[in-house]
């Protein structure tokens, strides 16, 4: 795991990062405080949010925040696409080849310049279909 590079890099940032980036899932706040709270007891709720907004502000994580779900944070900020449960919430990663010409396309039919996408997929992930 490589330091986190930007110029107020702190203990609890480097935590912060490190969990995020060891996770398979893109978790909520709350979620990914449980985790670091193993590593720094004495960490606050608050500390971690302040943290995560300020890493995605400076482009370390990307803070998803889609319409009318709780905000999720991925480790990873390179283009990628990912998978909604519709039963749970849960967020993962699909490993599959973006749609490169997509903004192109996008371009094409409307004024608007700089276009770019957010795709997500859904279903239910392996853990509802089992409980079902």
């Amino acid at each position: 795991m490589q330091p986190i590079a930007h110029r107020r890099t702190t203990k609890q940032r480097q935590i912060i990062v490190e969990e995020l980036q060891n996770l398979r899932y893109h978790p909520t706040a709350d979620q990914l405080y449980e985790i670091v709270r193993k590593r720094l007891p004495g960490i606050s709720l608050s500390t971690v949010y302040r943290n995560l907004e300020i890493l995605s502000a400076e482009g370390v994580i990307m803070k998803m925040d889609m319409a009318g779900t709780q905000k999720r944070f991925d480790g990873t900020v390179e283009s990628h696409y990912h998978i909604r449960c519709v039963e749970c919430g849960r967020l993962d990663d699909i490993d599959m080849l973006l749609a490169c010409n997509l903004d192109e396309i996008a371009r094409n039919y409307c004024d608007y310049s700089s276009v770019t996408h957010n795709l997500e997929f859904s279903g239910v992930c392996p853990d509802c279909l089992k409980r079902s």
